[in-house]
């Protein structure tokens, strides 16, 4: 991805030193830059799950991706939910990495354990 973004923004520099040149552009022409990250596949769209009737007796998971100084956030919501939802058990979790990265075994246990989540990304 970043090499992506570099070798497109080298070549909108590389285009408009050209058009700054004497007498390169001076009709008018244009300059066609190719975007290098071809042609991106389609956007699949994934319905959000349904929401419960109720909370009481389920376990939700409140998942940490550890957005940089968001842990204290973390805990006050754990704090608050358990307090205005005493009959939900309220799980902080862990996710491996930073948000972009895929954590299959705490997603597993999600699924396993627990009736829903709460997924932190940050602010």
């Amino acid at each position: 991805m970043k090499s992506a973004i570099g070798c497109f923004l080298s070549a909108v520099v590389l285009a408009a030193c050209f058009a700054a040149l004497p007498g390169w552009a001076a009709d008018g022409a244009k300059i066609t830059v190719l975007n290098p990250r071809g042609i991106q596949p389609p956007i699949r769209q994934i319905p959000m799950a349904a929401r419960p009737d109720t909370l009481d007796g389920k376990t939700i998971y409140i998942v940490d991706t550890k957005f940089p100084q968001t842990r204290v956030f973390v805990e006050e919501l754990a704090k608050i939910l358990k307090e205005r939802h005493p009959k939900t058990t309220w799980v902080i979790k862990d996710k491996i990495g930073n948000y972009m990265d895929d954590d299959p075994k705490l997603w597993a246990e999600t699924k396993e354990k627990a009736q829903g989540a709460i997924v932190l990304v940050g602010h």
